[in-house]
């Protein structure tokens, strides 16, 4: 598969199909009270699909990118029509309101948070519609949140799952406006991650979606300079250029794509994908892991491309994650 036009309509149909599907619906939800309880739609008035919260999120942010690289493709004016009726000032105003509670202090910290600055960077490439500033003061509130947290986080997440702090840094660190969490940010991956040496790359676990190991380098690669980086990478997984880990070149296998958590193995392809195309653009063509990367995305791709439209457990999120992989 390729990102083309075609593909394109292929990923927003998925997505365009469950965006709005509430049920079933997966809550992350502090109960605070017994009048402090609702369904997905009452809760979050435009995020109430795609089983959670945070998938909602993403899938806006691919049909969103989709349609501004394929705007004619056949799904763009079932996207606009969601997008006219779902983004407005009233409903957006709903989901801040739910961040606003105290109990939702770290409600989808940090994979939510980085997520929604994302689809809020997309909408902004949409300088013809009013989708982005209707969305502008949840983007606020979060990137808030961000400067409230980082500084406290004395250490960094390295699960391959939700919690990941390298995958929040580098989703955050490529779509926030805001120059003073931007240096945070860089700042930050430096204290957490810059003195890493030797990976070994215990990986994968049952349920995993990231590499811990490539993720961080990717999150490296964003906030270093290309000669800094290259240093760092080599310090980093320093045998990569003989094959190990042999993981990390390894695509999982999701034995059973109806278990929710098995699922998450193609996410792992996936996102090593993305992951691995985005570090060779920094890796010279004499680095001694170039050929073993473009095979490595090659296999991962091939694994996982067709579960996108499977089982509701991985269709209602790997889409997005297939369209980071393709584009790179």
């Amino acid at each position: 598969m390729m990102l083309n036009s075609a593909t394109a309509t292929s990923l927003a149909g998925i997505g365009l199909s469950h965006v709005a599907r509430e049920y079933p619906h997966k809550l992350d939800h502090v109960i605070e009270g017994p009048d402090v309880i609702g369904g997905p739609r009452h809760l979050h008035p435009v995020f109430f699909g795609s089983f959670d919260w945070h998938s909602c999120v993403h899938t806006y942010w691919m049909l969103a990118r989709l349609l501004r690289l394929y705007p004619e493709a056949a799904t763009s004016r079932d996207t606009r029509l969601l997008f006219d009726e779902a983004l407005t000032p009233e409903r957006m105003a709903g989901e801040c309101a739910y961040f606003a509670r105290p109990a939702a202090r770290g409600f989808e910290r940090p994979y939510g948070w980085a997520w929604l600055l994302a689809l809020s960077a997309e909408l902004r490439r949409h300088a013809d519609q009013p989708w982005a500033a209707a969305v502008a003061p949840l983007a606020t509130l979060i990137g808030d949140r961000f400067k409230d947290f980082l500084p406290r986080a004395t250490y960094p997440i390295r699960a391959g799952t939700h919690g990941n702090t390298a995958f929040a840094l580098r989703l955050a660190a490529d779509d926030a406006v805001d120059t003073e969490l931007i240096s945070l940010i860089e700042e930050t991956a430096r204290r957490w991650y810059g003195a890493d040496v030797d990976c070994q790359a215990w990986e994968p676990s049952g349920d995993d979606f990231l590499s811990s190991a490539l993720i961080e380098a990717e999150c490296m690669r964003h906030v270093l300079s290309p000669e800094a980086f290259l240093s760092w990478f080599d310090r980093f997984l320093p045998q990569l250029g003989a094959g190990v880990p042999a993981t990390l070149f390894l695509p999982a296998v999701a034995s059973d794509r109806t278990d929710g958590k098995i699922a998450h193995l193609d996410g792992l392809n996936l996102s090593r994908a993305w992951c691995w195309r985005s570090l060779l653009r920094d890796l010279p063509d004499s680095h001694p892991v170039r050929t073993r990367a473009e095979v490595a995305v090659a296999a991962h791709l091939a694994a996982s491309l067709p579960a996108l439209d499977g089982h509701y457990m991985g269709a209602h999120w790997l889409a997005s994650f297939a369209l980071l992989a393709l584009q790179g």
